[in-house]
């Protein structure tokens, strides 16, 4: 799966106490050759080393039961080969618990590991939702209506709650008339009113479960008449005039979608940085990823600001962030701990206090060591 699938319903999920222990197991991946040739015999080593510790893996002070074991040993060979490593992202993410496992590919690098716990490890899947800026894309036409998830380099039907919309008494061919102009009246007529009316309703309940930008697709009237029957496009993100693509391409429909996404990301930098000046102003400001690091522990944090491939491995010592050398091999000191995916972790927690994250371009925060922070007090 990857992560416009990651709905807040889902991490909610994921994130729950689990009755025995489950097995999160995470890796870097290649997009293209000859890089890509390592991952099998990685992803297949770390599948061993997963089983080692399932072996070694105590509960209530004994070894896990065997049918546990078992589950765990089963859903992890499932999972492995289920994942098909010829059309890899750049992280993979399995989960696996007795009973079921789940794959995850990431748009973003992470770190190799394997974890065992009482619930599934998720900062690496929360991060890359986060960063993947997840909207909603409703394409409208007289006589269907289709709703669509995007990331930044792609968008995919959805199917469900009541999508795709279409009247009781399909209309013929009114998408092909409407680009050459000859079905102007159409949308004047009541059914296509009552029809846009069900399409609204069926679009609120979609956002008010997940809520997302919304970007809306269609001819000026069709707009217009949204607007006119119902809310919840009112307050769209972007809207793109345009018609003949109801039933996409996916492609070609985000290739439309373009422009109004690069403005909405303009935006969207330009009042984080206005954001941020503010907060300099009023001495609400942090910079530096240990001092960001700290705000956030302490709940103190607004909204953080980080650039978009931002990754640290660092040594946590005393409550500080100590970077660390990617080459650096000597073993963590006394009192130490080193964490691969820091940033993740960081973004992790500060959605979870309730801030705002926002991703900016690299470079945008080369004064403040790459991230920065709006204080609430």
């Amino acid at each position: 799966m990857e992560t416009n699938a990651l709905t807040p319903a889902v991490l909610q999920s994921l994130r729950k106490k689990q009755p025995h222990p489950v097995v999160s197991l995470s890796m870097p991946t290649h997009r293209r050759e000859p890089d890509n040739a390592q991952d099998a015999v990685r992803l297949r080593n770390l599948v061993t080393e997963a089983g080692r510790r399932i072996d070694a893996c105590t509960e209530d002070g004994g070894p896990l039961p065997r049918e546990v074991r078992a589950g765990l040993h089963a859903q992890l060979d499932r999972a492995h080969a289920a994942v098909d490593l010829r059309y890899s992202l750049d992280g993979l993410v399995i989960l696996a618990s007795a009973d079921e496992y789940q794959t995850w590919e990431l748009p973003r690098e992470v770190p190799e590991r394997v974890v065992i716990s009482d619930s599934y490890l998720t900062r690496n899947l929360v991060a890359a939702r986060a960063r993947a800026t997840p909207y909603w894309v409703l394409v409208v036409a007289a006589n269907r209506a289709t709703l669509w998830h995007g990331t930044q380099a792609t968008v995919r039907e959805h199917t469900g709650n009541s999508f795709p919309v279409t009247p009781d008494e399909l209309q013929t061919d009114v998408e092909r008339k409407e680009r050459i102009g000859d079905v102007a009246s159409t949308f004047q007529d009541e059914e296509t009113r009552r029809f846009f009316r069900d399409v609204d309703s069926a679009l609120a309940t979609v956002l008010a479960a997940t809520p997302r930008p919304l970007y809306v697709v269609g001819l000026a009237p069709a707009l217009s008449l949204l607007e006119d029957v119902g809310t919840a496009t009112r307050h769209a993100a972007g809207k793109v005039v345009t018609g003949g693509l109801v039933n996409g391409p996916a492609p070609e429909l985000h290739k439309e979608l373009e422009p109004s996404l690069r403005e909405s990301r303009e935006r969207t930098a330009e009042r984080t940085a206005e954001r941020l000046d503010a907060a300099r102003g009023r001495r609400t400001f942090a910079a530096g990823l240990d001092e960001v690091w700290e705000s956030v522990r302490e709940g103190r944090v607004a909204l953080v600001a980080v650039e978009e491939n931002f990754q640290r491995t660092v040594r946590v010592k005393e409550g500080h962030l100590i970077p660390v050398d990617p080459q650096e091999s000597r073993p963590p000191a006394d009192g130490e701990t080193v964490r691969e995916d820091i940033v993740d972790e960081l973004v992790e927690l500060a959605l979870d206090t309730g801030a705002e994250v926002v991703f900016v371009r690299d470079g945008t925060l080369a004064d403040h060591d790459r991230i920065a922070a709006d204080l609430r007090y």
